[in-house]
């Protein structure tokens, strides 16, 4: 109960409301307003008839406010009074609840003044309760009044009483039992061919499925709706991709024989993971209906920021922002909205800038189980839904046997969304008829639940004999639909039985139709034309390093951009200015560019200020101001989240190839926070799901005595995951490097992700300088060979490196003045250009001795993948800390001992 409502009882708590009231009426919430104006005119009333008696008036008025008690008990409780679970009868005992707020059956009868607080009116008791029972204790149940916002808490009473009074055609209800009827014998029709097999049934919540298509259209026709973004686990999918998304049955039963894909460059994946899209026709009026469902993996709430992601580039992208364009609609189970953190991460971007979606529409397939775990296992919080009160969202609790009742609080979540723009929670309490995949018996564990469910009748049975009693039904039209619905079933059965292969289709053609997939590693190994014009170059660096002379700033930001604009009259180009001028090229050629991550927009080591801000505080972002046909860089500081972040920018990039999207982590090390996005979406989606994406990951990478969490962005670990020429992986140490790098990847025909390792103390080193012409006439060097070496006969010894040690090898050389020894520097990592490496090395002498070296213990970094693909060719050896169970040691002195070992060991010979 709301904590003001816990003094209700305490007249003093009144009587100081009631001050505040006569002292200034917007001193107190709406309700109490209107309790206080009727207490007024009752005052008046009772002081005429009663001769101003005033224990009679006390009287009258404690009466009143046990009324009022009685009303906000039902608003804030009436949820845990409501028949929302179809496996228990909820009763109530009325004269319990009267007791309890000192009234009885004698008031029934009587008529309150603070019924006007909730139909505009004088009421009687039973009137009153009846109200509230209808409107908070039927089939549907809310949480509410946790919302601080009074006008928002109005308007979900107010449209309460509109959807409890909502009717539907016969019409209406006929589709409704259609569709119950195609969600049931769909599920069972799969049960009896396919025994024992992983389906992941839909019984017991089939009503989502007329819920789901009632959505569709009742969006289109009130909010002019085009798109629809679904992301759900495995419950129910089948049968919301046939009977909603319209993927035709020979195919997804094809899918039940296990053949092989036709394409076998892709490894595909299991059908209840696969995405699809439908292009729907909407007659009323007269427009197509793109309905999109996501693919999910195992890892069940790891689509959700994915999803947001997706819709947010829709929202950006396709309907110049206009969030009514887009729906996003996430189908939670109940154990797993619970019981992953993802959640939580992802409703706290639900209203930030970069990330806001308009409101998502989360839908709970409640089965009131999690595969084995009941609720008292699974969860601390009594409801599933319980997160949905961190972003103050409404939850509606809703029987999943109550057909007519689901579409009613569909109908409620989507004007909540559209007037609101954020997110609602259905909470669709049914059942699992069988166990958590068909071949498991559920009767194990819960024993007393399953005699219940086995005894339940489905909700298509429910629902005809409702409309068979109201007669708008008879058996005729049953067993129409059901032979009808059966007959196609049959056919596309024995259809899918000639089919030789699987086939694997990309749902995201339209948006992707002008890259092509490649998994040619002589395509990703080509040499693409980055340039850009040496004048432009300097022109787009004087705009974007010059301050507004009108604004007011820092003397640090000042003196910062006066030196940049000082480089270029020199010459020299430092990485954090290569890199924003990467970005510069790539929007005055008409790209766009997201870019996000924690301090992403002044940088982690504050070397990039890609928004400036003046001393008032004012964001500047002098990339947007190049010229009038640029394209947009949008920039945004996130949450202190991996995971959720990482996620919602991949579903960005999913469908955005013409806009660069980038995710900076704070340190590299720190990405193993969204190693789930990275394992089961970056290095996998495209041989699983044919889904391209051109994601830029930037790991901050380098060890410099920082400790164990400030050093390694695991590269060990990415390396473990490319193959089939599946992502780039870059460890540049020039800054014209890493602009070309940024640049190649607009500028190729295709989209893969790239993982770049980028430097943290190089973005202030000396030594580690470009010109002008390197950016305006280069282009990215994959492999890159010694330019300081004269005579090659000479060289005694060939240290292969990447990264930032070839700094410290560079400055121990000059050092040692040795200079019989060569550096070869790896910038692309993946693919491996072996053949240019092959080339390189064959132009020293023969007895040339070949060293790696890495800062990384020898268990780690890349020391493995780089003997896996030499060993054929040259002999070669490691140079490299000891192995370790830690990335880095803890004390610096330590580290300076171990990397100063490391640089000895590089220029002694054996």
């Amino acid at each position: 109960m709301n904590e003001n409502f816990s003094f209700l009882n305490d007249i003093h708590f009144v009587e100081y409301l009631y001050k505040k009231y006569k002292k200034n009426q917007n001193l107190v919430e709406l309700s109490w307003i209107n309790f206080f104006k009727g207490f007024d005119f009752g005052k008046k009333v009772y002081s005429k008839n009663r001769n101003n008696e005033k224990k009679c008036i006390d009287s009258i008025i404690q009466k009143e406010i046990s009324v009022f008690n009685l009303i906000q008990f039902y608003k804030n409780y009436g949820h845990l009074l409501a028949n929302t679970n179809p496996l228990i009868s909820n009763k109530k005992n009325q004269n319990f609840i009267l007791k309890k707020f000192g009234l009885s059956n004698k008031d029934l009868e009587k008529t309150f003044l603070v019924g006007k607080l909730i139909n505009d009116k004088k009421n009687l008791l039973k009137d009153i309760i009846i109200f509230l029972e209808n409107t908070f204790c039927k089939s549907i149940g809310i949480e509410y009044t946790y919302i601080s916002d009074y006008v928002k808490t109005n308007w979900i009473e107010t449209h309460l009483k509109k959807m409890n009074s909502k009717s539907f055609s016969i019409n209406e209800k006929r589709f409704f039992l259609k569709k119950l009827n195609h969600a049931v014998i769909f599920e069972k029709y799969i049960h009896n061919k396919f025994i024992g097999q992983k389906r992941f049934s839909l019984e017991g919540n089939e009503s989502i499925l007329p819920m789901l298509e009632y959505m569709i259209e009742y969006s289109c026709n009130n909010y002019y709706t085009r798109e629809f973004i679904i992301g759900m686990a495995h419950r129910g999918r089948l049968n919301i991709l046939s009977n909603l998304l319209q993927k035709e049955f020979h195919h997804i039963f094809n899918e039940f024989y296990g053949k092989k894909y036709i394409d076998t460059l892709f490894s595909g994946d299991v059908k209840y993971h696969l995405g699809y899209h439908y292009t729907k026709k909407n007659h009323n009026v007269n427009k197509n209906i793109d309905i999109y469902l996501l693919p999910n993996p195992s890892h069940l709430e790891s689509i959700t920021p994915i999803l947001e992601g997706v819709t947010r580039a829709k929202i950006d992208i396709f309907h110049n922002k206009e969030i009514n364009k887009v729906i996003p609609i996430l189908i939670h189970g109940d154990a797993s909205i619970s019981g992953q953190g993802i959640i939580y991460e992802v409703l706290q971007l639900s209203k930030l800038e970069g990330y806001k979606t308009g409101g998502t529409i989360h839908i709970i397939i409640n089965n009131q189980i999690g595969f084995t775990t009941n609720s008292v296992e699974g969860r601390s919080s009594y409801y599933c839904t319980d997160i949905a009160k961190i972003v103050s969202s409404p939850v509606l609790h809703v029987n999943a046997d109550d057909i007519e009742s689901v579409v009613k609080s569909i109908c409620f979540a989507i004007d909540f969304r559209m007037k609101y723009k954020e997110d609602i929670f259905i909470d669709l309490i049914g059942y699992r008829r069988h166990g958590h995949n068909e071949g498991d018996d559920p009767r194990f564990t819960q024993p007393i639940m399953y005699n219940k469910i086995s005894s339940h009748p489905n909700s298509y049975c429910i629902y005809k004999n409702i409309l068979k009693k109201d007669n708008i039904i008879d058996n005729i039209y049953l067993k129409s639909i059901e032979e009808k619905y059966i007959n196609l079933l049959n056919k596309e059965y024995e259809k899918s039985k000639y089919i030789k292969c699987n086939i694997l289709n990309s749902f995201l053609k339209k948006e992707w139709i002008d890259y092509p997939i490649i998994f040619e590693k002589k395509l990703m190994l080509k040499n693409v034309n980055t340039k850009f014009s040496k004048e432009k170059i300097i022109e787009i660096s004087k705009k974007i390093f010059t301050l507004p002379k009108e604004k007011i700033f820092f003397k640090k930001i000042k003196s910062l951009f006066k030196k940049r604009l000082t480089m270029i009259e020199n010459n020299l180009i430092d990485w954090s200015m290569a890199e924003l001028l990467s970005y510069g090229t790539l929007l005055y050629e008409g790209f766009s560019i997201r870019i996000s991550g924690e301090d992403i927009a002044r940088g982690t080591f504050s070397q990039r200020h890609i928004i400036v801000k003046t001393e008032e505080e004012e964001n500047i972002i002098i990339l947007n101001s190049l010229e009038k046909k640029q394209g947009k860089i949008e920039v945004y500081n996130s949450p202190l989240s991996e995971y959720g972040v990482l996620g919602f920018d991949y579903g960005y990039g999913m469908i955005s190839p013409n806009t660069l999207t980038l995710w900076e982590a704070q340190f590299g090390d720190f990405s193993n926070g969204a190693q789930i996005i990275i394992d089961q979406y970056i290095v996998s989606g495209e041989t699983k799901w044919k889904i391209q994406n051109g994601i830029v990951l930037l790991l901050p990478h380098g060890y410099e005595g920082q400790g164990p969490e400030h050093s390694s962005a695991r590269i060990e670990r990415y390396i473990q995951l490319c193959a089939n020429n599946n992502i780039f992986l870059a460890n540049c140490t020039f800054p014209a490097n890493f602009y070309h790098l940024l640049r190649r990847q607009m500028k190729l025909k295709f989209r893969k992700p790239l993982i770049v390792f980028t430097p943290k103390s190089l973005l202030r080193n000396e030594k580690c300088m470009s010109s002008i012409d390197d950016l305006s006439e280069g282009s990215f060097i994959d492999i890159v060979d010694d330019n300081l070496i004269s005579n090659k006969n000479e060289i005694k010894r060939l240290i292969l490196c990447s990264g930032k040690i070839y700094y410290d090898l560079l400055d121990k050389k000059k050092y040692i003045k040795n200079y019989t020894i060569a550096i070869i520097r790896i910038e692309q990592i993946y693919p491996l250009n072996i053949e240019k490496i092959k080339n390189i090395i064959n132009k020293y002498n023969k007895k040339t001795e070949v060293v790696w070296v890495q800062e990384e213990p020898k268990n780690m970094g890349l020391w493995k993948y780089i003997l896996n693909n030499m060993k054929n060719i040259i002999d070669i050896d490691v140079i490299s800390p000891c192995e370790n169970s830690s990335p880095s040691v803890g004390s610096y002195s330590n580290f300076f001992e171990i990397q100063n070992e490391i640089l000895e060991k590089a220029f002694i010979f054996k």
